[in-house]
């Protein structure tokens, strides 16, 4: 019974929560969905409501990721499971019984559009195996080398072709590894942590399967979102093929570039700040409140002021009139990188805060900010 809603070609997975709802005699069930399909949640509702004999409530708070799961505040309310719709399950414990619901599409574009990028990038990643970057001497370089970094980091071991995607798109990659082979590349789909439930899974705040036999990626998906923080993350070339337009591209270098200023910037402006406010992340995927003492620590070693401020949501008009100078995020890695022009103060993460404090060096490379 995969249920096919209002976006013709995805299917809602509703067989397996109408059976379980139904083995436990669930009276009350809440439902959590991503903001892309709250339109279609009442659907789901009554189609849930009609199988079973239970009763069903819309959180209808916003929800960004299989970390922002609604828990006290579902329980509070007497619900007895949460059924979670479009993300895959977490190494997280929200404290109460949850169902995830798979969402898949059902679209698989032709990989022709995206074939000239893929040959420029093996390209790339063979030029960069075979001359990798030396040491960087001097501080000069290392701020051209931070502006400039896209692919110097970590020297590669081979060439293959990373394939990953989003949730919506995982079942496509075992054919789409096929058809990439078919045309001379040696594609791996790579494995994460154990934030990562499926092979080729990447999140905005996770990209663990990465290694150094990959030497460039293609991902099949809609957005910016994930291949901007892979490419961070990785510095590797990145290219994206679209199952819902078939359109292809890649994550162009100086996207990259501009994003990189900004964060020096951003750290340059934070040095001679003395007033800090260490953001800690409430909801139970997001919460790193290890790292917000160490980082206040930090500060108190160098004789600054850090003030820890716990919140589910960061926005701000909920933060920019606190007396502080300087915001270091802890919460969801993706707030300071996407969000950072909409703060008044600069908005880092704890990596550069280390950086404005000395203790780290930007020459290596820019290191992004995971959640594992």
């Amino acid at each position: 019974m995969a249920v096919t809603m209002d976006l013709d070609r995805h299917d809602f997975e509703l067989d397996d929560l109408v059976a379980r709802i139904k083995e436990n005699d669930h009276r009350l069930v809440a439902l959590q969905v991503p903001e892309g399909l709250k339109m279609q949640a009442l659907e789901m509702m009554d189609k849930i409501e009609t199988e079973t004999s239970a009763r069903v409530v819309l959180s209808a708070d916003p929800c960004y990721g299989a970390c922002d799961l609604v828990h006290d505040k579902m329980q509070n309310i007497g619900a007895e499971l949460v059924a979670h719709m479009g993300h895959s399950q977490m190494n997280i414990d929200s404290g109460m019984p949850t169902h995830f619901i798979p969402v898949t599409y059902d679209g698989s574009p032709e990989i022709a559009p995206v074939l000239p990028y893929l040959h420029a990038h093996r390209e790339i990643a063979i030029s960069r195996m075979n001359d990798s970057s030396g040491p960087v001497l001097s501080e000069l370089e290392g701020l051209d080398r931070f502006e400039d970094m896209v692919g110097r980091v970590a020297p590669l071991t081979d060439t293959k072709l990373g394939l990953v995607g989003s949730i919506q798109h995982l079942h496509l990659l075992p054919t789409f590894k096929d058809h990439f082979e078919q045309a001379g590349f040696d594609v791996t789909i790579p494995i994460g942590g154990a934030r990562l439930s499926f092979p080729g899974q990447v999140l905005g705040c996770n990209y663990s399967g990465d290694d150094p036999t990959v030497g460039h990626y293609i991902f099949l998906g809609s957005g910016d979102f994930h291949p901007i923080g892979l490419v961070l993350h990785t510095g590797k070339p990145l290219a994206m093929l679209d199952p819902y337009t078939g359109e292809a591209k890649e994550m162009g270098k100086d996207r990259i570039e501009r994003i990189l200023r900004q964060r020096s910037g951003l750290i340059m402006s934070s040095m001679d700040k003395d007033r800090f406010g260490i953001l800690i992340g409430s909801k139970p995927g997001q919460m790193r409140r290890n790292l917000a003492l160490r980082m206040k620590r930090k500060l108190e070693k160098h004789g600054k002021k850090g003030f820890l401020l716990a919140m589910e949501h960061v926005g701000p008009e909920l933060i920019d009139f606190y007396p502080v100078d300087v915001f270091v995020n802890t919460a969801c890695p993706r707030i300071a990188i996407d969000d950072a022009v909409k703060y008044a103060k600069p908005m880092i993460t704890p990596y550069e805060l280390e950086v404005a404090l000395g203790e780290k060096k930007w020459e290596n490379g820019y290191r992004f900010d995971q959640i594992h």
